[in-house]
């Protein structure tokens, strides 16, 4: 149930979107989104098949009975890897507007009158928003590169799709939930602690940013959904975090 309740806050982020306050809010992230999966759709459809033949030529012989249903599986995963890489771009280029919109969000559901926001005040949101994202990138790269090795090596390389379903919605639960936990000065480690004491929770929202990722048009719009359903998420789950670790 936790795993639901998490992607529940995915169609809790659609409905904030619709606050008339918030959605001025919405459309430099969404232009960002459109235009990084646009470049991503377009490497997907240029390169995927040899890629995948490729893959499929590493497999071991007693697996060949099942090569067109492994090709299938490793095409879905390895089109998730593609967008989900892209978002994770996207977010990076993007990350000042994802505070800025979490802020608003998180302002909207505690009450408080969502104000307008000056240059000024984007412009000091970079240097923190930029800094956290490099933090998530070491996090995340190491991992990565781990899963990238085991992926050429015979026999172990039948669980790599699974393992990046798993990392691939804890990555998303990580870099959107993160927004929230920044603005209110959480510390990187202590977020990730936090969401791992509810890992199913978030294991929901992220698996459910990903399959998002996966449908057609909807993907366009994943990111300012997930930022909002992440706030909503961080005011339900864990308000008052930031005081604990002060």
């Amino acid at each position: 149930m936790q795993i639901l309740k998490g992607f529940g806050y995915l169609i809790e982020g659609a409905k904030l979107l619709m606050q008339p306050q918030l959605r001025v809010f919405v459309f430099l992230p969404l232009l960002v989104n459109v235009i990084m999966f646009t470049i991503g759709l377009g490497l997907l459809m240029s390169y995927v098949s040899g890629w995948m033949d490729g893959f499929v030529v590493w497999l071991p012989s007693w697996l060949s009975g099942i090569t067109w249903f492994l090709w299938t599986l490793f095409f879905g995963l390895f089109a998730m890897a593609v967008f989900w890489g892209f978002n994770l771009l996207a977010n990076f280029i993007a990350a000042p507007f994802n505070g800025l919109l979490a802020e608003k969000v998180e302002q909207h559901l505690t009450g408080l009158s969502v104000k307008p926001t000056t240059v000024g005040d984007l412009m000091a949101t970079i240097p923190r928003a930029i800094g956290r994202e490099i933090s998530k990138l070491s996090y995340y790269l190491p991992r990565v590169v781990m899963l990238l090795i085991i992926s050429f090596i015979p026999g172990l390389n039948v669980v790599v799709p699974w393992l990046w379903l798993l990392f691939g919605a804890w990555m998303m639960a990580i870099q959107y939930v993160d927004y929230s936990m920044a603005n209110n000065g959480v510390k990187f480690r202590h977020m990730k602690q936090a969401l791992a004491q509810e890992r199913l929770l978030h294991l929901g929202f992220g698996g459910g940013v990903s399959l998002l990722l996966m449908v057609p048009l909807v993907n366009f719009f994943v990111m300012p959904i997930a930022v909002a359903g992440a706030t909503a998420l961080y005011v339900s789950e864990h308000a008052g975090l930031d005081k604990i670790h002060h």
